[in-house]
C-alpha cells in the first residue's frame, strides 16, 4: 500500500468508525448469531492475490459487524464496561502507525518516559500513596489487564517470601496466597501459573455486604503458618466484579503488615472512580500496599488493553523478573539512569499504549473525566431508586457506584428468563451473577455514550418485560 493509497483509504477507514458511532444504537446491542455463523460466512481458503481494499471493507459490513456485540453501545450494561473515546481511538491508530516496540528504553525513549510521566500524573490524580510514584522506590507500568497484574505481584510476593528461591529451584508446595470468595478468577488462575497450586488458595469468607472478613483472613493465615505453611500473598477487591463490594483495606492491609506478607489491590474498574475526591474513600489503606492496580480500558474511556499497575518496591519486581541476554545490553540500561519496562510484566515486547492514554488525559482533562464518573454513578443511584420503589424488585447488594445487582422478586428460573428476554430483544444488555445462591441481574453504567434517557429506556424495558414473566 502505497502512502497515498494509505491516505486515502484511512479517511474511509475514520469515516466508517464515525459513521459506526452515529448509528451504534440501530445495531441489537448482543449479536444476534448462532455459533458458527460467521466461519461458515467466510472463505475456506485465503485469497491467492490480494483484494481491494475497499472489498474488505464491504465485507466488514456484511461479514463481521453482525457478529459484533456492540461494547460501545449507549445500551451496554452489562460485565464492566470496556469503553474507549474519540481521543483514545485516534491515539491508538497513531500508536499503530508508529509501530514502536517498546521493550527498553533504547527502543524508543518516549515510549517509556511518556508511560512513566502518565502514570505519575495518574498516581496523583487518584491522590495514591507517593511511594508508587517514579520518583520514590516504587513507580507504575502499563499492563495488559488486571489479570496480568495480579500474577506479576503474586510472583514478585513468591520470590520476596523465599528469598528468591523459588525462580531458581521452584516451588516447594508450602507458599499460600488469600484473596476472598468474590475475588475475580484471575487469582485462581495466577496462583495456577505461579505454580503454587488452587490448593492453596484460600478463598476467605465475607460479610453481609460481599466485603472480605479480616479476621477471617487473620485466622487462615494463623491455622495455615501452624501446619508449616507459608503466608505470601494477599489480594484485596475495591469494587468486586460480582457486586462492586469494598474489601476493607486497612484492616486487611493491618494483618498484612503484622504478617509481612505482599499486599495486593485490585481496583480494575472502580479504582477510576477516585478521581473524584467523594470517592477516594474506597482506596484508603492503599498507603499500606505493596501493589495496586485499576483499569483505565475499563471506565476511563481509554481502550482495551490498559491497565496500570503500580509497585511500592520496583526492585523486587525487577529482581522477580529481569532476564538479560546480551542482544538485549546497551549502553543505557547499564547505565542504571533509565527505566526498561521489559523487567516489570511478563512479556518481552511492549506496545506504546501509554500513548492512547495521554491523549485521554490532555483531551477530556481531570474535570471533564469527573465529569463523567459522576453522572455515570448518579444515573446508577437513579436506577437503583427506581428498583427500590417497584414491589416486583429488590436490591441484591448494595450500590456504592455504579453497578446495581437486583432481582425480580420470585423463582431463579423467572430472573432467568428475564435476563434472557431482555438481551434477546437487542434493546439492552445485562449480564448475571450468583449472590447468596440467588441469580441476580446486574446493571452497570460506565459506558461513554450513556446518557440518561438510556437508563430510562433500559428500565422501561425491564418494566414491561417483567409483566409478562
Amino acid at each position: 500500500m502505497t502512502v497515498e493509497e494509505f491516505r486515502q483509504q484511512g479517511r474511509k477507514v475514520v469515516d466508517w468508525i464515525a459513521d459506526y458511532y452515529q448509528n451504534i444504537e440501530s445495531f441489537p446491542v448482543l449479536s444476534q448469531v448462532q455459533p458458527g455463523q460467521i466461519r461458515a460466512s467466510l472463505p475456506t481458503e485465503p485469497p491467492f492475490k490480494g483484494e481491494s481494499f475497499e472489498a474488505i471493507l464491504q465485507d466488514v459490513n456484511r461479514l463481521i459487524l453482525p457478529g459484533i456485540t456492540h461494547w460501545q453501545s449507549p445500551k451496554f450494561f452489562a460485565f464492566f464496561p470496556a469503553n474507549t473515546s474519540g481521543p483514545s481511538i485516534l491515539g491508538e491508530l497513531l500508536s499503530a502507525g508508529l509501530g514502536v516496540q517498546g521493550m527498553l528504553w533504547a527502543t524508543s525513549p518516549a515510549c517509556t518516559e511518556l508511560e512513566t510521566h502518565v502514570l505519575d500524573w495518574l498516581a496523583g490524580m487518584l491522590v495514591l500513596p507517593d511511594k508508587f510514584k517514579s520518583n520514590s522506590r516504587g513507580g507504575g507500568v502499563i499492563q495488559d489487564s488486571a489479570s496480568s497484574a495480579s500474577l506479576t505481584a503474586l510472583l514478585a510476593a513468591r520470590e520476596r517470601a523465599t528469598a528468591f528461591q523459588t525462580n531458581q529451584q521452584g516451588s516447594d508446595g508450602r507458599l499460600v496466597a488469600y484473596t476472598s470468595t468474590q475475588a475475580h478468577s484471575s487469582i485462581e488462575k495466577a496462583v495456577k501459573i505461579a505454580g503454587l497450586g488452587v490448593k492453596n488458595l484460600r478463598l476467605i469468607e465475607v460479610d453481609d455486604r460481599f466485603a472480605m472478613q479480616p479476621e477471617a483472613l487473620a485466622r487462615q493465615i494463623r491455622l495455615d503458618r501452624q501446619t508449616g505453611l507459608i503466608p505470601c500473598f494477599v489480594s484485596a477487591t475495591a469494587g468486586t466484579t460480582s457486586s462492586n463490594a469494598l474489601d476493607p483495606l486497612p484492616e486487611i492491609g493491618r494483618i498484612c503488615r503484622q504478617e509481612e506478607l505482599w499486599f495486593h489491590v485490585d481496583g480494575a474498574m472502580s479504582g477510576t472512580a477516585a478521581l473524584c475526591p467523594e470517592y477516594r474513600y474506597i482506596l484508603e489503606g492503599l498507603e499500606l500496599a505493596d501493589s495496586f492496580c485499576f483499569n483505565p480500558h475499563k471506565w476511563m474511556f481509554t481502550n482495551f488493553d490498559c491497565d496500570c499497575f503500580y509497585v511500592a518496591d520496583r526492585e523486587t519486581l525487577i529482581h522477580t523478573l529481569s532476564i538479560l541476554p546480551e542482544y538485549l545490553r546497551n549502553k543505557a540500561s547499564e547505565s542504571g539512569a533509565v527505566l526498561d519496562y521489559r523487567d516489570w510484566h511478563i512479556p518481552l515486547g511492549r506496545r506504546f499504549r501509554s500513548l492512547k492514554l495521554w491523549f485521554v488525559l490532555r483531551y477530556y482533562g481531570i474535570e471533564g473525566l469527573q465529569y463523567h464518573v459522576r453522572q455515570h454513578i448518579k444515573l446508577a443511584q437513579t436506577f437503583a431508586g427506581w428498583i427500590q420503589e417497584d414491589a416486583r424488585f429488590e436490591l441484591a447488594a448494595p450500590a456504592p457506584l455504579n453497578l446495581v445487582c437486583f432481582r425480580y422478586k420470585g423463582s431463579d428460573e423467572q430472573n432467568q428468563k428475564l435476563l434472557e428476554r431482555l438481551n434477546q430483544s437487542g434493546d439492552l444488555y445485562l449480564t448475571h451473577t450468583i449472590l447468596k445462591g440467588g441469580f441476580t441481574l446486574r446493571f452497570c453504567v460506565g459506558q461513554t455514550l450513556t446518557e440518561e434517557r438510556h437508563v430510562v429506556q433500559a428500565w422501561q424495558k425491564i418494566q414491561e418485560t417483567a409483566v409478562s414473566l
